[in-house]
């Protein structure tokens, strides 16, 4: 009898735990949400996919190299209660593209060759309009991590520096002198794309494609410096304004990949890995206070490409890694 109410419990136990606690990518999760009554609604963004999958697109190796930090004399600055870098510097392209880093734990490259393509463009007043190519800083920075399997931000931006990166589009484009070689798949609901698999980092081709204009040395766009950015709002806020998007690395919970719409809060499931972004913006909804943020997972992954997640409580980690850097044009 003793025995039976032990396996009874244990069974209670069981089912218990998988209530709080439900598969990530499964219905149950996205009813659990739901339930939840939090400030964000989710739904099926990844259709018959495996976890470690997922884990291998979270590519940010957390609490890596910091840079030194820029702090802004915020007295006196006047900050709106929104702010969108798409609409604050419409003449910039690239600071509207969602990207897709494929089979590809490269986010961290991502993030960086993202912000620093919106940058040259805001410092040159639109002047000068590139997409600079995570495939070079993806490839050929040794000291960034290592490629597909993981890199820190932070590198990346040193590297710009230090090095120089050149130009290139997403996958397919032709465009600039090193495109993405590795091909969007369907990691998310049922389409057109072939399936994913895991990656290997490609090759550091230190030359452009057939047909570009310029020469690798030639076509080089380097930074001025790299720094972090402030863990507090008020900084970070401050930074967006005045010189356009950052990259932020933060930890991805099981939740977040269903993610469509609303302000995420990490509310269910177990920690994935690190991912990195690129800060776009911010405002507040329905009285929730948020960032908005660009992802690298095609632009059918949760609002069209992009998320909203809960500011100033360093929601996941997310205020704590920022980093940046001055275009030298």
């Amino acid at each position: 009898m003793r025995s039976l109410v032990v396996l009874c419990a244990a069974v209670t136990l069981h089912v218990t735990w998988a209530h709080r606690h439900p598969s990530p990518l499964s219905s149950e999760m996205i009813n659990f949400i739901s339930k939840a009554n939090t400030t964000w609604a989710a739904g099926h963004n990844f259709n018959n996919v495996d976890v470690r999958y997922v884990r291998s697109l979270c590519g940010t190796i957390l609490n890596g190299p910091r840079l030194p930090e820029v702090t802004h004399n915020v007295e006196g600055i006047k900050l709106p209660d929104s702010f969108d870098a798409r609409q604050q510097w419409p003449n910039c392209p690239t600071i509207q593209q969602i990207r897709d880093q494929g089979s590809c734990g490269s986010c961290w490259a991502f993030g960086a060759a993202e912000a620093m393509s919106d940058r040259i463009c805001i410092r040159t007043n639109g002047q000068i309009s590139v997409e600079i190519s995570a495939e070079d800083v993806l490839t050929c920075c040794d000291t960034c991590g290592m490629g597909c399997f993981g890199g820190y931000p932070a590198e990346a931006w040193n590297y710009w520096v230090n090095t120089g990166l050149v130009t290139g589009g997403l996958y397919g484009s032709n465009v600039g002198c090193r495109p993405y070689t590795i091909a969007p798949c369907e990691h998310h609901v049922n389409g057109t794309r072939p399936p994913c698999h895991s990656q290997q980092t490609p090759e550091c081709a230190r030359q452009c494609i057939q047909g570009y204009t310029l020469s690798y040395p030639k076509d080089k766009h380097f930074g001025r410096r790299s720094y972090s950015v402030p863990s507090d709002q008020q900084q970070i806020m401050t930074e967006l304004y005045k010189n356009g998007p950052v990259e932020a690395a933060f930890s991805v919970y099981a939740d977040f990949l269903q993610y469509k719409t609303g302000v995420y809060q990490h509310v269910t499931g177990e920690m994935l890995g690190g991912h990195a972004v690129k800060l776009l913006g911010w405002g507040t909804e329905e009285g929730t206070p948020y960032w908005l943020v660009a992802n690298s997972w095609n632009s059918d992954w949760g609002d069209k490409g992009y998320f909203k997640i809960k500011r100033g409580s360093n929601e996941c980690g997310f205020e704590s890694e920022m980093v940046a850097g001055t275009p030298n044009n």
